[in-house]
């Protein structure tokens, strides 16, 4: 027991500060989501933040690995940290001063969008050079439990903070644990540099098309990246969807949100727990398939076709408790298949890859509930067959567009189950 703290002293360290730096990241952006439904009633309007966050991410991905690849681990993550805290900054003046508008907030999350971008493939890596193989589907185990645990915590926190002190509370418990990630950075972790002898030799567009290569030499790594663009698709529309059904409805509204998106949190803590402490399952492959299968349609099904927020919470419990499960299954593939001098520019170019359905995700279920899905529901008489299964009312439109979603999830699982059973995963 010793030995393996030892052995994963500076991972620990990363670990939890950074945890907590993103739990106050995610709490001030839940309370800013709130604002700005509150603010234009869109659900569009609403999915234009998480646009502007991925956007960069997914176009500028494939070329930050380069960089990532060839620039001090450590340093690119300070960088990328202080800039977006910066941007916090930002929209505490703004709010301060009484004139943030929608537009500001699209322009600040495109820039932390943009430092994402550089910092996750840095950090991707430097996760694998503290971290010895043997701890790979521990540590994988630790880091879905982490997010987990932020998912249950700042829609609760974020909620009694703003009580509390306001807006202006939340942003600076927010910057409070930015301050203490950072100091754990520069003094408490030790980030050991890949041989970057070669990569130095290299122009940027040489790196991006090895990156590119390696993935294609290594085409299960290619599908499952391409099989979580499909999921994340139907992930991050059904996102963009969940404050619509919500916030309107009369068993609905702001704590309901909170709440419902808690049970998610608790759900994925509870599949993390047992990620770290079972054995490795004897394929991989399978286990990503059919725990996806699961994911994307009982939440879906459950939510889309009842109306009670108990229905739901076990609906969310049922659809996010199988994700860590993918996850780590994922990791582990990735990490052992890839060279680590290879890690930087692969982790970009599956964040281009298997990420730009992001934003299309958020554009398409904002723009289908606004546009598509409210309006049917406006027009369908009460005796019929969409009213029967949705309901009535601001809200049943979102309910229609998750269950499209859930039919959509199920057909992405069926297709690349297929195409992924001629592929075999050795564990080494």
């Amino acid at each position: 027991m010793k030995n393996r703290i030892y052995e994963l002293k500076d991972f620990y360290i990363l670990w939890s500060t950074q945890g907590l730096s993103q739990l106050g990241s995610t709490m001030t952006n839940f309370a800013l989501t709130l604002w700005l439904y509150q603010a234009t009633g869109s659900a569009l309007q609403t999915a234009l933040l998480s646009v502007c966050s991925y956007t960069p991410y997914v176009l500028m991905s494939i070329f930050a690995g380069a960089f990532s690849d060839k620039w001090d681990k450590k340093k690119t993550m300070l960088v990328c940290d202080t800039l977006a805290a910066c941007c916090t900054l930002l929209v505490f003046g703004l709010l301060k001063a009484g004139i943030l508008c929608p537009w500001h907030l699209y322009l600040l999350n495109g820039i932390n969008g943009l430092m994402n971008t550089v910092q996750s493939p840095a950090s991707d890596v430097a996760v694998t050079l503290i971290t010895p193989r043997k701890y790979y589907q521990k540590t994988s185990g630790l880091r879905s439990f982490s997010n987990s645990l932020i998912t249950i915590l700042h829609p609760m926190l974020a909620t009694s903070f703003y009580a509390f002190g306001g807006m202006d509370f939340v942003i600076m418990v927010d910057l409070c644990t930015f301050l203490i990630a950072f100091l754990a950075l520069v003094f408490g972790v030790k980030i050991p540099e890949a041989d970057r002898n070669r990569k130095e030799e290299e122009k940027l567009l040489e790196s991006v098309k090895a990156g590119l290569n390696c993935l294609n030499e290594h085409r299960l790594v290619l599908v499952l990246i391409l099989f979580l663009a499909g999921v994340n698709l139907v992930a991050s529309a059904f996102d963009a969807v969940l404050p619509a059904f919500i916030l309107p409805r009369e068993n609905g509204g702001e704590r309901v949100l909170g709440i419902v998106t808690s049970f998610g949190g608790i759900a994925m803590l509870a599949g993390s727990l047992l990620v770290s402490v079972l054995p490795a399952p004897k394929d991989r492959i399978r286990l990503i398939v059919v725990t996806m299968m699961i994911s994307l349609t009982t939440d879906n099904f459950l939510m889309s076709l009842t109306r009670t927020p108990l229905i739901w919470c076990i609906g969310q419990i049922l659809g996010y408790t199988p994700v860590p499960f993918m996850n780590a299954s994922l990791d582990v593939i990735v990490r052992s298949t890839i060279p680590i001098e290879m890690q930087g520019r692969v982790y970009a170019c599956r964040n281009t890859l298997q990420f730009f359905t992001i934003p299309v995700g958020f554009l398409l279920g904002g723009g289908m509930v606004d546009q598509v899905c409210e309006p049917f529901m406006a027009r369908a008489g009460a005796d019929s067959i969409a009213a029967m299964l949705f309901g009535q009312g601001k809200g049943s439109g979102a309910a229609m567009m998750i269950f499209l979603l859930g039919l959509t999830g199920m057909t992405v699982c069926l297709v690349f189950g297929k195409v992924l059973k001629k592929y075999r995963y050795q564990e080494r």
